[in-house]
C-alpha cells in the first residue's frame, strides 16, 4: 500500500516528523531520569556507562559531545549516590576508568525501561511497521555524513 504525503516536498515531511517525534521521545527521556531522581546528563552518563563500561571519562565526554571537565561533577553526583565508581585503568594508573556499581546497573535497567515502554506507548505499531521502520532508520543511520548532508 502507497501512502501519498500531503503535497510537498516528502523529505520536508520526514524531517518534520522526526523532529516532533524526537522531541517527544526527549520528553518521556527526561521523566524517566526524573523519576530516579537524575538530571538528563547524569542518566545519559549512567545509561553509556553502564552498558559500555568500564570506560574512561574522557570517552563519557566524547558521548554526550562535552568538555571532559563537564563530565566530572555528573560522575561526582552519581559516585556519591553509589552509581558509580572510579578506577584506574589498567596499564594506565593516571586514566580514571567508570564503573557502574550493581546498584548503577539496575537504576540504569530499570531507567531504559521506562524510556522504552513510554516510546513503545508512542509508537503505536504493529510488529511489521515496527521491523519495517527499524530497516529504514538503520539504512539511514549508516551513511556517512559529509559537509553538505548525507551521500
Amino acid at each position: 500500500m502507497v501512502i501519498a504525503v500531503s503535497g510537498g516536498d516528502p523529505t520536508e515531511e520526514i524531517v518534520e516528523h522526526l523532529f516532533a517525534l524526537v522531541d517527544r521521545l526527549r520528553s518521556g527521556f527526561e521523566s524517566a531520569a526524573a523519576s530516579f531522581d537524575l538530571s538528563v546528563a547524569q542518566a545519559k552518563a549512567l545509561r553509556h556507562v553502564a552498558t559500555a563500561g568500564p570506560v574512561p571519562m574522557r570517552d563519557v565526554a566524547c558521548q554526550m559531545r562535552c568538555d571532559a571537565s563537564n563530565v566530572t561533577g555528573i560522575i561526582d553526583r552519581l559516585e556519591t549516590r553509589g552509581l558509580v565508581q572510579r578506577r584506574a585503568a589498567p596499564g594506565d594508573r593516571r586514566v580514571k576508568s567508570l564503573v557502574a556499581t550493581p546498584r548503577g546497573e539496575e537504576i540504569a535497567r530499570a531507567l531504559w525501561g521506562e524510556v522504552r515502554t513510554g516510546a513503545a506507548a508512542l509508537l503505536e505499531m504493529t510488529d511489521e511497521e515496527r521491523t519495517t521502520l527499524v530497516v529504514l532508520l538503520r539504512r539511514v543511520d549508516t551513511r556517512p555524513l559529509t559537509a553538505s548532508g548525507p551521500r
